[in-house]
């Protein structure tokens, strides 16, 4: 069996970083990735247009043309692609780890091929873990979220015209979805359980929402829970009130954030925070508490998923690239 210097785990933007830049230091490499290269990015709305430009989004100095100021989602998919291919990255794809055992210097990777079921091994002398958080939504707990109607994630407005749509939520997905929703003509309600919409909504795209919302053109219940999703209707919870009350609906997207694979993480041995969430890492080397196991992207930020973006946890390969190079393990 081939010994790696370093299995990635985890194809998005950050694991490509890591890849690049291990190999550029002269480690041979994999990219283990569950679903398709830069899968989240893939699983955004359709016409997500990105919040940076181009040159946030680069890794390993490949330029990244765009049409206008800001790229838009099929741009950065093209992107990525392009990034795998001039830099020759092994990337399995389509491929979930189920397991992690060994030590520094000689671990074990056991993995199965989502498509047919095929269990696989792989050895390395370090791990990289890149798993992001998008796979991982915050289910609410209530009865009716697993309704096939129900949905952690939006895509497209299109088969949601002339429909009643709840989005329980009020962050910047749930702002950029209703607005969507709304404009391809469903009849769109915002649930949200405190008295205002989220203050770190896009400022280009607060104004918008707050002004449906104040025209009647998108429903808001504020300060209000969802306790039930039914078939064809939901029932909502004033919190102060304590008023109920069903409302029609055809389709929910409970857009309440996501997290990372922490049992994962546990299961490497892997400390965690209980109060922040965040693992237990060096700041510098990005190596965790585990020897050879370096963490990489928004895995680190715990709870405080909204500090750790593509712009700066590409950077994190470096510094792991670095690391190695300094470990007697995998010293060049």
């Amino acid at each position: 069996m081939e010994l790696f210097d370093v299995i990635v785990i985890g194809g998005g933007p950050t694991g490509l970083a890591c890849a690049i830049e291990t190999q550029r230091a002269g480690f041979s490499h994999l990219v283990i990735e569950k679903g398709c290269v830069v899968n989240s990015l893939f699983n955004y709305p359709t016409q997500l247009v990105f919040f940076t430009t181009p040159e946030l989004l680069e890794i390993g100095d490949l330029p990244f043309v765009c049409e206008r100021e800001k790229p838009n989602r099929q741009e950065a998919l093209k992107y990525y692609r392009r990034v795998v291919d001039t830099y020759k990255l092994r990337v399995n794809q389509y491929e979930r780890v189920l397991k992690v055992s060994g030590a520094d210097g000689n671990f074990l990777v056991e993995t199965e091929m989502v498509m047919t079921g095929e269990r696989r091994e792989f050895r390395s002398k370090k791990i990289v873990i890149a798993i992001g958080y998008f796979d991982q939504p915050n289910f609410i707990g209530i009865p009716g979220e697993d309704l096939p109607k129900v949905s952690h994630y939006y895509k497209d407005a299109h088969p949601f015209y002339d429909r009643d749509v709840a989005i329980i939520g009020a962050a910047n997905s749930a702002a950029i979805a209703a607005l969507d929703l709304y404009r391809h003509g469903a009849r769109v309600t915002i649930i949200h359980r405190q008295a205002t919409l989220r203050p770190t909504i896009k400022y280009w795209i607060l104004p918008d929402i707050e002004n449906r919302i104040k025209n009647g053109e998108i429903k808001a219940h504020f300060q209000t829970i969802v306790t039930e999703i039914k078939s064809t209707t939901i029932r909502i919870r004033h919190l102060e009130t304590g008023e109920e009350s069903e409302l029609s609906n055809d389709f929910v997207f409970a857009l309440t954030g996501y997290h990372t694979d922490n049992d994962f993480l546990r299961s490497l041995n892997i400390e965690i925070d209980p109060e922040t969430m965040k693992p237990k890492f060096n700041a510098e080397t990005m190596e965790s508490n585990v020897k050879g196991v370096y963490l990489a992207g928004v895995v680190i930020a715990g709870k405080e998923t909204g500090k750790i973006f593509i712009e700066n946890g590409r950077f994190h390969g470096g510094q792991i690239a670095k690391a190695l190079l300094n470990s007697p393990k995998t010293h060049k």
